[in-house]
């Protein structure tokens, strides 16, 4: 079946290139090159295109050309306004006036100056978002230099009153900045009508590049400038000038100025559509926002009682749209705006902010309208079956989940806290109970045999369900094979949303389970299933081990040597393969070491004998380690360039592809590590990176740490690593070396 073109409807995060920008801007690219500031015929060719283009700016704000400053974009613009205003009329006074639901392009700003001698008032907003003038009138006091508040919010499209704002600022001898990054190209934006003093412009959110953005400032006003080095931009930001991206924002703006009643007409249309027929189809949800006074193309939307970061994974890979709230396991993220307007958490939970533009057509709106209503459908309490209309082959698990992996576990603070809370059995046939950290619970049955109980499942890391089955059933089983046990047989342990999957994904998950089973040499003799909002699996495996060789979390000895089986990584890997950011080759590598057995692993240790062992997974490397080092009584060092990672890895996190249970991870072992210095935050990052299925880490005596090393080759366990070792310092301390 032929694959549909992704509907984008998320124009307020950014707009495409207009092709007629594009083309404007491809003679800059090409053929004039020349530095502006140059006094030859190159330099006067880029120089009349950086007058032009400030013109058309001008021309579509009301102002003259000599009151725009082109800026790398609205971030810029907005710092320089803010930062600028506040340190030139520092001596006036001290006091910032901005809202609770500005963009954080003003609310770090406002936050940096707190930190730098200034005081501000964040105003309050009502249901609809709407900043109150007696709400400004009660701030102001003797001290206040400035006002910023945004012209259009960028989540639920609420304008604010902005003129009537600017003038009372303008009656206490304070100036106004407004962020109309939203607002220019979808509504008037002229300063004559707002009457401010500084006004922000970003072109990604008019049709321009990413990249290049515009502040006005009144002629006349002061400004302690940010961008220091020559006088370009009349001294008032050094740096060349973008031009390329300069003539595509002054080609933008003129499009916009040409096209604008146009645009506003087919802007709202679009809206009125999406939001009559979604209100039509689902009685209960809730449109945010200002009734009137709101953007015309935003549509923020609530679905009582859903989780909107699992509409937005479902819909990834064809509707584009925004979520306002990201639900975990322990907390709902709420974003400011929504809270500020104080949205129930019923309906702040299932919020989605769908943005139309220029290109939208009808055809998308009804197209996506069909894909979205499926899929709020399905996610409804009492939904009917009603499948994708794809193959179990063309079905991406990720998806139809929020989460990931072993990353959604409980945050290790939490669990903790939770396990304090419980008795300590008193029975003394139990070996290793919930008290400690071991990977499984041990029960003696007589002087020849214990027996060992796991359980363990999660979301799917991988899209193909096959593989997902194998994967969770690695991960079960490496739980009895880090205790120095033997499996004996496993049970599935099913959730499955069987009213928005078919039954032959589900088939295939223990199809794959089933193949690590043969492998191991087990059988699984049935299960549990529930039916779920999300697909999970694992299994519960018992084992069988000598109660004398059980191999314990804790027994570690200062100098033993610290071996690991497998690559770190799964998590930030398996994060990207959720984006669509994964190569192929580097997805392969991360299913084959996900899906491998450490059974070969544990064979070896069992052979040579180690003094403790633990299996690497929702805690991370250092996570896993400190819980070992907290039961052994010892501290340890890692030699960070030893401990290997999958490919990609290192390159993920740099982009900033870190899944949240990492980020736990980080928070819970920073108190007990101390890193050397020269190590980025992206690395200590991956040191805590939440894993799937990952490796044996095992305390050696160093004395075998080779003979162990040879026994894992002669196995052929392809990653055996000699990360660290075991020192006699305060218990749960661990310093990484470069």
């Amino acid at each position: 079946m032929k694959q549909q073109k992704p509907i984008y409807l998320d124009y307020n995060a950014t707009t495409p290139v207009d092709p007629r920008v594009a083309e404007a801007m491809q003679p800059y690219l090409t053929e004039f090159f020349g530095n502006p500031s140059s006094r030859h015929i190159f330099g006067r060719q880029t120089k009349k295109a950086v007058e032009n283009a400030r013109r058309q700016v001008a021309e579509l704000l009301h102002c003259n050309p000599d009151e725009i400053i082109f800026t790398s974009g609205g971030s810029e613009a907005n710092n320089y306004a803010i930062k600028g205003a506040a340190f030139a009329n520092r001596a006036k006074g001290n006091h910032i006036i901005t809202s609770s639901i500005e963009h954080p392009a003003v609310l770090e700003v406002c936050a940096y100056l707190e930190e730098n001698g200034f005081k501000v008032t964040y105003l309050p907003v009502d249901k609809n978002g709407l900043v109150h003038l007696s709400d400004v009138q009660k701030a102001i006091t003797p001290q206040t230099v400035l006002i910023s508040i945004m012209h259009a919010n960028n989540e639920i499209g609420t304008i604010q009153p902005i003129r009537a704002i600017a003038d009372l600022a303008h009656q206490n001898n304070i100036l106004i900045h407004t962020d109309c990054a939203q607002s220019v190209g979808k509504i008037p934006v002229w300063i004559d009508n707002l009457n401010v003093d500084l006004l922000s412009v970003a072109g990604h959110k008019l049709y321009a590049p990413k990249g290049i953005g515009a502040l006005y400032v009144r002629r006349g006003m002061k400004l302690q400038k940010q961008m220091h080095g020559a006088d370009h931009e009349r001294n008032w930001r050094a740096g060349t000038e973008n031009v390329l991206e300069i003539v595509g924002l002054g080609k933008a703006c003129q499009l916009v100025g040409h096209e604008f009643e146009s645009s506003l007409t087919h802007l709202k249309s679009m809206r009125d559509l999406l939001e009559s027929e979604l209100l039509k189809k689902f009685t209960s949800a809730k449109i945010n926002g200002h009734p009137e006074d709101r953007l015309p193309n935003t549509c923020s939307i609530s679905f009582k009682g859903l989780e909107a970061n699992t509409i937005i994974s479902e819909l990834s890979e064809t509707v584009a749209a925004s979520a306002g709230a990201a639900c975990h396991s322990e907390n709902v993220d709420i974003s400011s705006v929504l809270e500020a307007i104080e949205l129930p958490l019923e309906y702040a939970m299932g919020t989605i902010r769908f943005s139309v533009g220029r290109f939208t057509t009808r055809d998308e709106l009804e197209t996506a309208l069909e894909k979205i209503s499926r899929v709020v459908e399905q996610l409804q309490p009492t939904a009917a079956p009603m499948f994708l209309e794809t193959g179990k082959n063309e079905i991406k698990l990720t998806q139809y989940t929020h989460g990931l992996g072993c990353a959604c576990k409980l945050r290790p603070q939490l669990l903790e806290g939770v396990l304090q809370k419980l008795p300590v059995p008193k029975d003394k046939n139990i070996l290793v109970g919930s008290e400690t950290a071991d990977d499984a619970a041990v029960y003696k049955i007589n002087e020849e045999t214990a027996v060992v109980h796991t359980v363990d499942f999660f979301t799917p890391v991988v899209d193909d369900p096959f593989d997902f089955g194998r994967i969770a059933a690695v991960n079960a089983l490496s739980d009895i094979y880090a205790m120095g046990a033997k499996p004996l047989f496993a049970l599935n342990l099913v959730g499955f949303p069987s009213n928005r999957l078919p039954m032959e994904v589900l088939e295939e998950i223990l199809r794959g389970a089933q193949k690590i089973a043969e492998q191991a040499g087990i059988s699984i003799l049935g299960g549990h299933t529930v039916d779920d909002t999300e697909p999970k699996f694992g299994m519960a495996v018992s084992g069988i081990v000598h109660p004398k060789n059980i191999i314990r979390n804790g027994g570690a000895k200062p100098g033993d040597a610290l071996i690991l089986t497998k690559p770190i990584g799964s998590g930030i890997l398996s994060t990207a393969q959720k984006r669509g950011l994964l190569e192929p080759g580097h997805r392969d590598r991360l299913v084959q070491t996900m899906a491998t057995l450490n059974r070969e692993a544990a064979e070896a240790m069992r052979k040579i004998g180690v003094n403790a062992c633990t299996d690497i997974t929702g805690f991370g490397l250092l996570g896993h380690l400190l819980e070992m080092l907290n039961a052994s009584d010892c501290a340890a060092e890692l030699q960070f360039s030893q401990i290997p990672l999958l490919d990609g890895t290192k390159e993920l996190a740099a982009a900033g592809v870190i899944p949240g249970g990492t980020n736990d991870n980080f928070a819970y072992t920073a108190p007990f590590v101390r890193y050397d210095e020269t190590l980025s935050e992206n690395q200590r990052m991956i040191l805590n990176d939440a894993q799937t299925s990952g490796g044996l880490l095992m305390a050696v005596p160093a004395e075998k740490a080779g003979e162990l090393m040879e026994c894992l080759r002669e196995k052929k366990v392809q990653t055996r690593a000699l990360i660290g070792r075991t020192v006699p310092d305060k218990p749960g301390r661990i310093l990484i070396q470069r």
